[in-house]
């Protein structure tokens, strides 16, 4: 066979070969139809018709997500190409909520949305970034003494427990194992987990928030690293100076009730009565950080699961949702928290618990064991145990609840 027939021949055999070759799907058929099907057509309807049903599928009224969308749409809206149409910001917002509000795993949300499980998963991470951009001011910790006068004063009027900058706890955010860390993130429960640390203030809103650590650390550790005592150890944060309790010449500093080297509960044995006032005053200023992550937990079920991403985009995810909690805080939404959802105290003043205790609850990392308390603020707890027996510092209930 000669040169130019075997060029033929050549030529006719990747003619047929190209025939043959399988065309390669850019998507599926079912995800291109998005935009016609699926539960971005169905929150549309929810909007016009349902409010309610909107409510209770994102965890929000429309105008709270409509606010979002606006702060949020520079940052996460993308252009459409010629092989495809970009998915819309507001398809991103709403699957990243549904996500929160949920936990659901991101092959749920998938076939819900008609949207690539991989996609979701980078739609999730962005936007939980962006939202921690656009509501940085919803997440902050004070640095003025005006500011720590107003936590503070949260405090006195809510639970009548004077001169209290937040009340502190942790609690653990379980993962799945992330690859090669070994036992990193293994704590004590068995479980992997990353750890938030986070101080709230009397209206259940994060005044401090530290994500990521990871699970093993053991609970003295966590607070005595933070850069939270740190700040307050070298005065950067403006905390107002020691003043006298209220209606007298009781001189105190402001303080962080249950950080672990200043006001902590008597241990309950062989308590006597002015220890079982101190211990039923510091617990109703303590109930605050209890029900803040139980609104957290059963508001954004998310923390209710492992969540199967990477440790460092569970902090971005965390701090995001910490940010929407205290956004719909500020706004008082009761589609975030309804009716007798909080713990609340009857004309008695006696404990009528929340209905979130009954939806499940983050684990707590134990701060209040960490270590043995300071000479310091064993003294001032005795101080506060005085004053809370004084004519100037007792309610009249107290007698009641021990």
């Amino acid at each position: 066979m000669d040169t130019d027939a075997l060029g033929v021949v050549l030529a006719v055999f990747c003619a047929e070969k190209k025939k043959k070759k399988k065309k390669r799907v850019w998507t599926r058929s079912w995800v291109s139809r998005r935009g016609e099907y699926g539960m971005s057509v169905l929150q549309k309807e929810l909007e016009e018709t349902d409010r309610r049903g909107f409510r209770e599928l994102l965890g929000m009224d429309v105008d709270d997500f409509n606010f979002l969308l606006d702060k949020v749409q520079p940052l996460i809206q993308r252009k459409d190409t010629t092989l495809r149409k970009a998915i819309t910001a507001r398809q991103r917002l709403a699957v990243t909520l549904r996500f929160l509000a949920t936990g659901e795993s991101f092959r749920s949300l998938c076939f819900q949305y008609r949207i690539g499980r991989s996609t979701i998963g980078q739609i999730v991470t962005e936007t939980c970034e962006a939202l921690c951009m656009v509501l940085k001011d919803h997440l902050k910790t004070p640095t003025t003494e005006a500011g720590w006068r107003e936590v503070a004063r949260g405090f006195q009027d809510r639970c009548q427990f004077p001169h209290c900058l937040g009340a502190i706890d942790g609690k653990h955010v379980y993962i799945q194992p992330p690859a090669n860390s070994g036992s990193l993130f293994y704590n004590y429960k068995g479980r992997f987990s990353v750890v938030l640390m986070a101080v709230v203030d009397a209206n259940y809103k994060f005044v401090y928030a530290s994500v990521g650590t990871q699970g093993r650390v053991s609970d003295a550790s966590l607070f005595g690293q933070s850069d939270l005592r740190s700040a307050m150890d070298r005065g950067l944060l403006n905390v107002p100076k020691p003043e006298p309790l209220p209606n007298s010449n009781v001189i105190m500093p402001y303080i962080i009730p249950l950080r672990t080297d200043l006001i902590k509960p008597f241990p309950h044995r062989n308590l006597d009565h002015d220890q079982r006032i101190f211990n039923y005053r510091l617990s109703r200023a303590r109930r605050t950080v209890e029900n803040a992550f139980g609104i957290l937990a059963n508001r954004l079920r998310v923390f209710l699961t492992n969540i199967a991403l990477d440790p460092d985009k569970v902090t971005a995810i965390t701090l995001a949702a910490l940010s929407i909690h205290n956004f719909l805080r500020e706004k008082g939404s009761e589609a975030y928290v309804p009716p007798a959802f909080v713990d609340t105290e009857d004309e008695s003043h006696r404990l009528v618990s929340g209905t979130w205790r009954r939806g499940g609850a983050l684990n707590s990392v134990a701060l209040s064991r960490a270590r043995n308390a300071t000479t310091t603020a064993k003294e001032q707890r005795d101080q506060l145990k005085a004053y809370f027996q004084s004519p100037a510092g007792s309610v009249y209930w107290q007698e009641d609840m021990i």
